[in-house]
């Protein structure tokens, strides 16, 4: 009989229910959870010191042979009488120690007299004597070996953790977990399963832990980049809303500008998608400002004109806002009816358009997570959009898509990404590219300057606020913190407003300010009522204000090259040149800032900011819509990412179903991995 993996992890021998609950904290809730969790790093039991080398207050790994038993001793607090304390006093060539061991009567009375052990732990004085309390205790034939160290939590040890995966990996069927074909194991040179489970958990030295992740982080890779393939696959298999040729030309004579070559590419691949017999799933990827808007309304309209309705869901009230106000200029001229429903939507209101969309009566909607209720239906959705997906999860994606029978979904993005990382982010889209900005925008340039240019900055906002314009003021922190020298919005709020802008009309937003004042404040500078807006990063996305002319960001060292130029991006989208002024005094950070200064390619800038700072901070270790990987860091791992793309692809089209003998296996470890999307 086989050893069931996914049974739960109770029914592993030596759990039981109280422990489950421990391991489920840590995500472990099944036999194979166990075996993957995977160690986070290991000690190497071959750096032992002497016991006349040891200092008080380190961690130290110590050989020695008992001269004293342990012994029991009286509680040092005699109101824990669950406590007990035994005491042992063991030695080598150049002293002798006191190890001192709590509640742990089977540990202390196994120490034989006269016997070597290896001791690890921390090194204390007690009464005068040097002393290793709740040691670690290995054999000596240890030495030289590695100790997997894993993530615990509360009444789990490290010692639990091992042994339970051992009797794991003694009882399991070596043919029953091995997930990868035979033949993609043999052309990428990777070693069984079984053997690298034991090996990473249990390795002898560095290199079977070498080449146990190595295995693992392919596997994990390939299941993903086959995941991704098999998304699109499905994709293809479905009817999307049927559209045939469709005048647009109403809509873009209409407009006060001309499309840009980029913008026309766009619109064409779009509109080709959606004559297509599949649903679209596309990615609209550009650079701030490049009208990517302009681009979503020309579907929009191709979708109305084809008969059907269309959505576009914002992330926030005040973004959602400045779209309705957008489409309404473009689409109320030309007789399309458009509407706007959010949380702050009266409930009357919100009756009215729900009703009206029901009957469809209205052609668009804009809105936020207000349209994924399940109370809001449409009468023919065929188009559904999403602003700056990264901000929205992935089942928030699914419950627009599914208002509709397999509506066209489109998706922006103003995050310029690697097109690698856009493969891992997007992987299951067809991507489409803006790559130049409309004419008519001011220019920006940029400065990167120290602190001692700060008077000079206030009065280069003041000439430009006095001529009636508009600046921004970013700042890393809300509150002072001792740890991070960095500038306090509030407090820098208070001393600018009641100082050097005395007078001017200053405004303050930050993240966790209360979201109607937040977005009246917006809201506010927008309108032209608040000059000056200082705020934190919340302002990176956000609404749409051509007045806008400088900003200053403090403390530009703490930002990534691409955030920086997110920020940047909330100026120059007026007829007015512009200014961006980065202010550090961080020497390390000067030439990271000299590169922002000299760029304006956004995607030139997310190229080098994957180069210092790698894919993982650049999309974020929780990008939404990603599976969470168990062991693959995509930081040091994107060789094997690489690797894995032909092998995914052959494998798919070799099989799309999965179906053959050998690839059965894949569809279960794929449906595992994608079910913990966050």
């Amino acid at each position: 009989m086989s050893y069931d993996l996914n049974m739960p992890i109770r029914q592993v021998r030596g759990v039981g229910e109280a422990r489950a609950k421990q391991f489920a904290k840590l995500g472990v809730n099944t036999a194979l959870d166990l075996l993957r969790h995977f160690p986070r790093t290991y000690e190497n039991l071959n750096e032992i010191k002497f016991i006349s080398e040891l200092r008080e207050g380190e961690d130290a790994l110590i050989r020695a042979r008992v001269r004293v038993p342990a012994t029991l001793q009286f509680t040092r607090n005699r109101s824990a009488r669950n406590i007990t304390v035994y005491n042992a006093v063991a030695a080598d060539d150049t002293g002798a120690i006191k190890i001192t061991i709590f509640n742990r009567k089977y540990t202390a009375e196994a120490l034989e007299r006269g016997k070597e052990y290896l001791f690890k732990g921390r090194i204390e004085f007690d009464r005068g004597a040097l002393t290793m309390s709740s040691p670690e205790i290995y054999p000596v034939n240890k030495a030289g070996s590695l100790r997997a160290v894993y993530s615990l939590t509360a009444g789990l040890t490290n010692n639990i953790v091992s042994g339970c995966v051992k009797k794991v990996l003694d009882e399991m069927d070596a043919a029953d977990v091995d997930v990868l074909p035979a033949q993609v194991r043999a052309e990428n040179g990777l070693a069984d399963a079984a053997k690298c489970y034991r090996a990473i958990h249990f390795p002898k030295d560095y290199n079977d832990v070498t080449v146990a992740r190595r295995r693992f982080v392919f596997e994990e890779l390939f299941l993903f980049q086959l995941g991704l393939q098999m998304i699109k696959g499905r994709n293809r298999g479905l009817t999307g809303a049927p559209m045939g040729d469709a005048d647009i030309t109403p809509f873009t004579r209409s407009l006060p500008f001309e499309l840009t070559e980029a913008q026309k590419r766009a619109v064409a691949e779009i509109t080709g998608d959606m004559r297509g017999a599949r649903p679209m799933q596309r990615l609209l990827q550009g650079d701030v400002g490049s009208g990517k808007t302009a681009v979503a309304a020309a579907a929009m309209f191709f979708a109305k004109q084809n008969g059907y309705q269309s959505v576009l869901m914002a992330p926030t009230e005040i973004l959602a806002a400045q779209h309705f106000k957008t489409l309404s200029r473009f689409f109320e001229p030309l007789g399309v009816s458009v509407e706007l429903l959010t949380g702050s939507t009266t409930a009357a209101k919100k009756r009215d358009i729900k009703a009206r969309l029901a009957d469809g009566a209205i052609d668009m909607l804009v809105s936020t997570h207000a349209v994924i209720t399940d109370d809001t239906s449409f009468a023919s959705l065929g188009l559904a959009v999403t602003d700056e997906q990264h901000r929205f999860g992935v089942r928030q994606r699914a419950a627009l898509a599914a208002k509709s029978r397999s509506p066209h979904v489109l998706i922006m993005s103003a995050t310029p990404i690697p097109r690698t990382l856009a493969m891992i982010m997007y992987g299951d889209l067809d991507i489409s590219v803006l790559d130049s900005l409309p004419k008519g925008r001011g220019k920006i340039s940029t400065y990167a300057v120290d602190g001692t240019y700060r008077s000079r900055i206030f009065n280069f906002i003041k000439k430009n606020v006095d001529e009636g314009r508009q600046a921004y003021l970013v700042c890393p922190l809300v509150e002072e913190n001792e740890e991070l020298d960095a500038a306090s919005a509030k407090q820098y709020y208070e001393q600018l407003a009641q100082g050097v802008f005395r007078g001017y009309s200053v405004g303050l937003v930050y993240g966790k300010m209360p979201a109607r004042e937040k977005d009246a404040t917006m809201a506010a500078f927008a309108a032209g009522k608040i000059s000056v807006l200082i705020s934190t990063t919340v302002i990176e996305v956000g609404v749409d204000v051509p007045n806008a002319s400088v900003m200053v960001i403090e403390n530009a060292e703490r930002y990534g090259l691409s955030q920086l130029h997110q920020l940047r991006g909330r100026i120059g989208r007026g007829q007015w040149d512009s200014f961006c002024v980065l202010i550090s005094d961080q020497e390390s950070a000067a030439e990271r800032l000299q590169f922002m200064a000299k760029n304006s390619d956004g995607f030139k800038i997310a190229e080098k900011d994957l180069e210092l700072r790698g894919p993982g901070d650049l999309i974020g270790k929780r990008q939404h819509g990603l599976p969470e990987f168990e062991i693959a860091d995509l930081e040091r791992d994107m060789n094997v990412f690489y690797d894995t793309l032909a092998a995914a692809k052959q494998t798919f089209e070799s099989d799309p179903q999965l179906k053959k003998p050998g690839n059965a296996p894949l569809r279960a470890w794929i449906s595992r991995m994608f079910s913990r999307t966050p």
